[in-house]
């Protein structure tokens, strides 16, 4: 399909502006069609009364947001499905939950066409589905492949390897998905520097605070890129690939709640104490 002059520039323009927290967002292709739509949350009537724990940046002129969860501040867990079955995607989700408590949330990870997840996986500390360390195609079978998990304010990253080496006791939450972006400080080795696939992706890394980054593109973006976004500006020594295409967030501070393809498991980061506390 050809584009007139004009249109192609006014979207070139726009992929190249980051989106307004809070605002909807319509993702495009270059065919035109919009491949995601970000609309406003339940929660947009609180938006102006909680902090957001996301924040918006530009890395090699891509726009990312980046949404940190704080130890001091914040839980993490993992969440799959409600009474009526797998949640599918991040506005099933919202119904369930007062946004007052809810520092933001991210698909976790991926899954199969019922929307379980493919690997390992624990919820309220009972793991549902054990690790997953054979080889195969597509994403999440480019060794290494890893494992974010944690119990209380101890989070961590590890290979699916060191983790069934070293991780004896099981923990309060985990989800496993791959590639490995950064592992122990190292790029994957299998990501070029800015390789030709490119789509809205996310991923989680951990700091050297202990603080766990939630990063989703707002644009299309490569494997290496954002590898090298964790490595280089956010200083994290492990990182993990958690999806893209139907990689969404709901941020209630912001009312953005974006929708899409159906989603499997889900991150969820929760207020220790809710704001209107």
């Amino acid at each position: 399909m050809r584009f007139a002059p004009a249109l192609a520039f006014a979207l070139a323009l726009a992929a190249c502006q980051p989106a307004q927290e809070g605002e909807p967002v319509a993702r495009v292709q270059v065919s035109g069609t919009p491949t995601q739509t970000a609309t406003p949350s339940p929660s947009a009537t609180i938006a102006s009364q909680v902090e957001s724990a996301c924040r918006q940046v530009i890395f090699e002129n891509t726009p990312l947001t980046d949404c940190i969860a704080i130890p001091e501040r914040h839980r993490i867990a993992t969440a799959l499905a409600g009474p009526d079955g797998n949640f599918r995607s991040l506005a099933e989700f919202a119904k369930s939950r007062d946004p007052r408590t809810i520092a933001f949330a991210v698909n976790a990870g991926m899954f199969d066409e019922a929307g379980d997840p493919i690997g390992y996986f624990v919820q309220n500390g009972e793991r549902t589905k054990e690790l997953d360390t054979a080889e195969g195609e597509g994403n999440f079978h480019m060794l290494p492949n890893g494992v974010f998990f944690g119990t209380g304010d101890a989070w961590e990253i590890r290979t699916a390897e060191d983790f069934r080496a070293n991780v004896g006791e099981r923990p309060d939450f985990g989800t496993q998905s791959g590639p490995m972006l950064v592992a122990n400080g190292r790029l994957h080795p299998e990501i070029r520097d800015d390789g030709p696939s490119r789509t809205i992706r996310n991923a989680v890394g951990i700091d050297e605070q202990g603080r766990a980054h939630f990063v989703i593109s707002a644009a299309p973006i490569s494997f290496g890129k954002l590898a090298r976004f964790y490595r280089d500006e956010l200083e994290a020594r492990n990182a993990l690939y958690l999806d893209g295409s139907v990689s969404q967030l709901w941020n209630p501070a912001t009312g953005r709640l974006d929708g899409g393809a159906p989603i499997g498991p889900i991150l969820v980061v929760e207020r220790k104490v809710p704001d209107d506390e």
